[in-house]
């Protein structure tokens, strides 16, 4: 099972830790759009030749220090052909850097849509006789307040083809609550979904003892993180909204298990957005560098709280 092989890179790097590649006009340094607008003048194609700049440097960067990357597929595809082309580059890059490559998905509301939203994330797209591959990736995000029927289409993957999903139960955002905390019958909604995670999960369990079927939970939500490892032992957990969504490490400690087991934390503008902090790089010359300490002081405060087995 995909989730193995995070948990084992997890394992052997001491680093729980998965860094967000979010690019955006106004998160990459200047002096790397000057250089792109050099060669193509004030286009898209010029945005597009920054973030792959960009996700290059921090990929080479911090790849010795944490097992993971999450791609936001959103922030690519605003730039259309050429930014889908960059993220097609990039995630290949991350695999071929050994980083374990999580892409959010859209959410897929009926199987068919599903179906082929599974073939996108795990390359399995038939053209004739080729089979072609938009993009990489090791695992995939759901939004799964559908239901089974955009789920189900993923799941032969993470059996057959050594793929992982993570489904949303709780998001990091302030409003979640609005939704996901309601109470249905005797249970709150995100439990609910949980439920549906592990009703999926009987033929998908690996060597570590994970299902390929996780689940998403936000940073903040520290009680609830507490409530959900508490109950579903079994599911592995992306944790997402570490750092400026306002999760910490006394708060993400309660996804993992008692051997320091079954989670990742995802950090995204906190790491490649640490070079704005310094208000002398206006340039941003140091943004690897700046990255590469604000990674390391957040594994290393998780790792206050948590000893990885």
């Amino acid at each position: 099972m995909s989730v193995d092989r995070l948990q084992d890179k997890i394992r052997k790097m001491k680093s729980p830790v998965a860094f967000g590649m979010d690019p955006m006009p106004d998160r990459i340094p200047p002096y790397l759009l000057a250089q792109s607008k050099e060669k193509y003048g004030d286009t898209v194609r010029a945005l597009a030749d920054s973030y792959e700049a960009f996700g290059r440097i921090l990929i080479d960067t911090l790849a010795p220090v944490l097992p993971a990357v999450k791609f936001q597929p959103v922030c690519f595809e605003a730039l259309g052909a050429e930014g889908m082309a960059v993220m097609k580059t990039l995630t290949e890059y991350a695999k071929e850097q050994g980083l374990y490559v999580i892409v959010d998905t859209s959410f897929c509301s009926i199987e068919s849509i599903a179906e082929t939203q599974a073939k996108a994330c795990f390359g399995e797209l038939e053209i004739g006789e080729e089979v072609y591959s938009p993009y990489y990736s090791d695992a995939a995000t759901l939004v799964s307040y559908f239901g089974s029927d955009g789920i189900r289409p993923f799941l032969p993957y993470c059996k057959e083809k050594d793929k992982a999903v993570f489904m949303l139960v709780r998001t990091s955002n302030k409003s979640g609550r609005e939704v996901q905390d309601l109470i249905s019958g005797d249970r709150n909604m995100y439990t609910v979904m949980a439920d549906l995670a592990m009703r999926l999960s009987p033929d998908l369990y690996g060597k570590t003892g994970f299902s390929g079927l996780g689940i998403i939970v936000g940073a903040p939500q520290s009680t609830i993180l507490k409530q959900l490892r508490s109950r579903y032992d079994r599911l592995f957990f992306c944790v997402a909204g570490y750092g400026a969504q306002g999760g910490r490490a006394a708060d993400v400690q309660h996804a993992f298990n008692s051997l320091g087991h079954g989670a990742v934390i995802c950090a995204g503008r906190s790491i490649i957005c640490a070079w704005q902090k310094n208000e002398e790089d206006t340039e941003g010359r140091n943004f690897a560098e700046a990255a590469l300490a604000a990674a390391k002081k957040m594994r290393d405060d998780i790792l206050r709280y948590v000893t990885i087995y």
